[in-house]
């Protein structure tokens, strides 16, 4: 896909040299800390309160049944949209070879998913977009291009992948050179996630130690810049045993918005229910946090159809790698776009970074 003139990044504060950029990199640093650091001064009367306290909150009905259920089953129509004999009501095609390439924690993120017009109607809804307007102080937002949880309880698969996806795989998505208030992950929940269902656990007021623990638990030799931490067991060990901190699994609703502050444990857990946990993945930030480096990579990655990661302004790393089978061939099935393509509207456009605001 090529955007149009007209569709293009337009001259103004994106339109930089190189030497420019350099110089305002400490400016954008400053900028994005001052602005989580507004944040986590205030004292709030709503669920803003409990993100900033918890590191993590629960945004109840920002979608209706209707709209959850229809999102849902865009999802699932698109799961068994590979000509295999994957069929939703039959447990016994439940199958890994029947699914679309996948990552081992039932991650969709291949096969353009991340641009199907059902994923950007999802993305433009307001009430989500507007959740992350409160948070930032903004509706001028960027989204992340982040894709779909899918886990179908009693999945088949080899057994050692099967004891895998179901060890705790507790992380952070933020880098230690990150220590600020920076990025809010987010899931729109479309399934049931009870006690026994498939879905989130975080662990409640971690985002509070992230600095002293970069800082005394890490070898800051080894600091890397990408925004993706794997918390070891000695690691979680001292979250538990030092600072008293306990996982705890997220209940949500179909239509709720699951918020985290990035610097908070989380992982998924499986379903102990017949519950189908049916998610999307959503990240908004500020428009103003994404350097012009940050823009250019978001538009060849809407331009070429790739998902990226779970951050909207920065770590803009395109997932442009092809689907591999088990055999090591590459899946035959593969997509190079979505089947359906979304409207490039206005807030399409300017939440993919494409147009500016």
């Amino acid at each position: 896909m090529t955007i149009s003139t007209t569709e293009t990044l337009q001259p103004g504060r994106f339109d930089t040299t190189h030497s420019e950029f350099a110089a305002q990199l400490p400016k954008q640093k400053q900028h994005i800390k001052e602005v989580g650091d507004k944040f986590e001064s205030r004292d709030y009367q709503d669920w803003r309160q409990q993100l900033k306290e918890e590191g993590f909150v629960v945004v109840k009905n920002v979608l209706n049944q209707e709209k959850a259920q229809h999102y849902r089953n865009e999802i699932l129509n698109w799961l068994t949209s590979f000509g295999t004999p994957l069929k939703i009501e039959d447990k016994s095609t439940w199958h890994n070879k029947n699914l679309p390439v996948h990552g081992l924690h039932n991650v969709h993120a291949l096969y353009s998913v991340s641009h199907e017009k059902f994923v950007w109607d999802l993305r433009s809804e307001p009430k989500i977009r507007d959740a992350f307007g409160k948070v930032w102080g903004t509706d001028e937002l960027l989204v992340s291009f982040d894709g779909l949880n899918i886990g179908l309880p009693g999945l088949q698969d080899d057994t050692d992948i099967e004891q895998a996806r179901a060890k705790p795989w507790q992380h952070v998505d933020q880098s230690p050179f990150k220590q600020s208030f920076q990025c809010v992950q987010g899931i729109a929940q479309l399934s049931k996630g009870g006690p026994k269902d498939g879905g989130l656990v975080v662990y409640p007021k971690s985002h509070k130690h992230f600095t002293e623990f970069t800082e005394t638990q890490l070898d800051k030799s080894k600091w890397v810049r990408k925004d993706w931490l794997s918390l070891s067991k000695e690691h979680v060990k001292w979250y538990e045993e030092v600072k008293g901190i306990k996982p705890y699994k997220v209940i949500a609703e179909p239509g709720d918005l699951i918020l985290w502050d990035s610097r908070t444990i989380h992982y998924a857990v499986l379903a102990e229910s017949d519950e189908i946990r049916t998610i999307a993945y959503v990240s908004y930030s500020p428009a103003s946090f994404a350097t012009p480096d940050a823009l250019e990579k978001k538009k060849e990655a809407f331009e070429k159809w790739l998902g990226t990661t779970h951050w909207a302004h920065d770590n803009i790393n395109p997932r442009n790698t092809d689907p591999v089978l088990a055999n090591g061939e590459v899946d035959p099935r593969n997509r190079k776009e979505p089947i359906q393509k979304p409207e490039l509207n206005d807030i399409v456009l300017k939440l993919a970074g494409v147009k500016p605001y």
